[in-house]
C-alpha cells in the first residue's frame, strides 16, 4: 500500500486548469499521431536544439540558434567560452534525460552535475549558502535557507513520487515548487525547466522533444511576473495556468509544423510575398506584412520560414546585425513562382 505524501503543495484546480488540460490532451492525441509518422531524427535533434537555445538565452546566455546548432555539431564558434560550455553540457543533460527517474533525488543531482560541470564549484548536491533572486537591485524572493533544502527537497520528491495529480499539473507544481525552494547555487531555472520536461516525457514520450522553453522565452516577463505572484499568494495556481498556456501553445505550434511539412503555412507565404525578389529587414517585413508584435512576427513567420529555408539572412555570420536582411531561397524563389498569380 502507497503511502500518502508527507507534503501536500499549495494549489487549486480552477476550471481555466481542467479546461486546459481537457485542450493539450487533445492536442496531444493529434500531435502523436503526427509525430508518429512525421518526427522524424532530424526534427527531434532541431527541436531539442531550440529547446536548449531557449532555455540558455532566458539565463542570458546570448548564442544564436545557428551558433548552438554549431556548437553540438563540434563546429567552432566566436562566443565567450562559458557560453558555449553551457551549451555543450545542456546537449548532454537533455540526451541522458531517458535513464532518469523524476522523482529520484540521486537522478537529481546527477543532472545538475551534468548540467552544471565546470561552469561552478558546487555542481551535483544542494547549495551550501543562502541565495536571493534580483530583478536589478530588488530582491524579489529569498529562498529557504539552506540547512532546510534536503527535507525540503525529499518531501518534494516524496510528493512527485505518490501523488495521483494529471502529470501535467503535477509537472507544473514540481516546476513552481522546485524554483521556489532553489536547492542548488547556480543552474536552478535550467533544472526546473529540465526536470518539468522529464516529468512529461515520462508521461508521453513524443513531450520529450517539445520545445515549451520557446515559449517561455518569448513570455519571460510574464514567466517571471506569475513566479513572483505564486510566490505573494504562497499557491502555486497562478504559475500553473500560465504553464499550461504556455505547453497548449507550443503543442499547437508543433502540431502545425508537422502538419505543413513542405508546405508553406499561410504566415510563412505571406512572408514569401512581402519579401519578393527583393532584401528586406524585420522592421520593414512586420510593416509589410501588418504586424505590430514582435514575438508573433518571429514565432510565426520569420523563425518558421529560416528553420524550412524559405528565406535566409544577407549576414548568416552576424545573425544579430542591426543591418541583417532577408530574402528568398531557391526554395522559397521556386515556390514564389508557382503561386505568384494565386
Amino acid at each position: 500500500m502507497i503511502k500518502p505524501p508527507t507534503y501536500q503543495p499549495p494549489y487549486t484546480i480552477t476550471p481555466t486548469i481542467v479546461n486546459l488540460i481537457a485542450e493539450i490532451s487533445e492536442t496531444i492525441g493529434r500531435y502523436s499521431a503526427l509525430a508518429e509518422q512525421n518526427l522524424t531524427p532530424r526534427l527531434r535533434r532541431e527541436n531539442r536544439i531550440r529547446t536548449i537555445q531557449a532555455s540558455l538565452a532566458i539565463e542570458n546566455n546570448t548564442l544564436t540558434l545557428e551558433q548552438v546548432t554549431a556548437v553540438i555539431e563540434g563546429k567552432r564558434v566566436l562566443g565567450h567560452p562559458r557560453e558555449i560550455q553551457e551549451v555543450r553540457n545542456a546537449f548532454a543533460t537533455y540526451e541522458a534525460m531517458k535513464d532518469w527517474d523524476a522523482s529520484a533525488e540521486e537522478d537529481l543531482l546527477a543532472a545538475h552535475e551534468l548540467l552544471m560541470r565546470g561552469l561552478v564549484d558546487e555542481t551535483g548536491h544542494y547549495r551550501s549558502g543562502g541565495v536571493g533572486i534580483f530583478q536589478g537591485e530588488q530582491l524579489v524572493h529569498m529562498a529557504p535557507p539552506a540547512d532546510r533544502v534536503p527535507k525540503l527537497m525529499a518531501e518534494l520528491l516524496d510528493w512527485l513520487a505518490t501523488t495521483h495529480e494529471h502529470p501535467l499539473v503535477a509537472s507544473c507544481v514540481f516546476h513552481y515548487e522546485f524554483e521556489f525552494i532553489h536547492p542548488f547555487a547556480d543552474g536552478n531555472g535550467r533544472m526546473g525547466r529540465l526536470w518539468q520536461t522529464l516529468i512529461l516525457r515520462n508521461w508521453k514520450p513524443l513531450l520529450a522533444y517539445l520545445p515549451v522553453e520557446t515559449v517561455i522565452r518569448d513570455r519571460q516577463k510574464d514567466y517571471y511576473r506569475v513566479l513572483a505572484a505564486a510566490d505573494q499568494q504562497a499557491d502555486a495556481t497562478p504559475f500553473i495556468e500560465f504553464m499550461l498556456n504556455a505547453l497548449r501553445d507550443a503543442i499547437h505550434e508543433a502540431v502545425l509544423t508537422d502538419q505543413v511539412g513542405d508546405q508553406a503555412s499561410d504566415q510563412v507565404a505571406a512572408l514569401i510575398r512581402a519579401i519578393g525578389n527583393g532584401e528586406l529587414g524585420s522592421n520593414n517585413l512586420m510593416q509589410a506584412l501588418g504586424l505590430s508584435h514582435r514575438p508573433t512576427f518571429r514565432n510565426n513567420y520569420l523563425n518558421p520560414a529560416l528553420r524550412d529555408e524559405w528565406i535566409e539572412r544577407t549576414q548568416p555570420d552576424s545573425p544579430r546585425s542591426p543591418t541583417q536582411r532577408y530574402r528568398l531561397t531557391g526554395k522559397g524563389q521556386r515556390w514564389l513562382l508557382n503561386h505568384v498569380d494565386k
